[in-house]
Order: C-alpha cells, then sequence, then structure tokens
C-alpha cells in the first residue's frame, strides 16, 4: 500500500510591529481564503496550525439585510398579510 507523500516547502512573511501577517496568496487558496474571512489560530503541542473560521457566508452576512423594523413573528406576519388583503379588497370595491 502506498503512503501519499506531501510536499512541503516554506513560505516567507515578515511581522509587522503591530504584529500583523500578511498570509501569503498559496496559502489563501489553500484554505479558501477571501477579504474579510476569518482565521482560526490553533496551538497543539507547541504547533500551530491556521485554519478558517467555520460558519460559513451565512454566518459572514447574517443581519446585512436587517430592516429598520422590528422582528416580527409568524402569527403577527399573518395578521398583517390578511389587513393588508382585506384594506386592498375594500379600495377594489370602492368601499
Amino acid at each position: 500500500m502506498q503512503t501519499a507523500e506531501r510536499a512541503a516547502h516554506e513560505l516567507l512573511s515578515t511581522a509587522t510591529a503591530k504584529g500583523q501577517v500578511t498570509i501569503p496568496v498559496e496559502v489563501r487558496r489553500l484554505l479558501g481564503l477571501a477579504a474579510h474571512d476569518q482565521v482560526v489560530f490553533v496551538v497543539e503541542d507547541d504547533q500551530v496550525r491556521i485554519v478558517p473560521r467555520t460558519g460559513g457566508v451565512v454566518a459572514r452576512t447574517a443581519g446585512a439585510l436587517k430592516g429598520p423594523e422590528p422582528v416580527r413573528s409568524a402569527e403577527g406576519l399573518r395578521t398583517l398579510a390578511e389587513e393588508a388583503l382585506a384594506e386592498d379588497v375594500r379600495e377594489r370595491s370602492g368601499g
């Protein structure tokens, strides 16, 4: 049985005075990172791994389309729809 060997190579990045580093494009592609994605630093046995934060697009965009009105229950939405339909019927019947 053959085992797959991984080709190891190093990629260099320099830390700024604030401790920031740029993740090389090859690593960003490998991790599937896009602008503004978050990463997690996993520390195990004196080793550090960088992994993308899970949650996907739903977690990243949650609340992005939030409107100015309060969240309504299903019953509240049903009542609003019934009132709108009743108003529409009144306007069409001339009353």
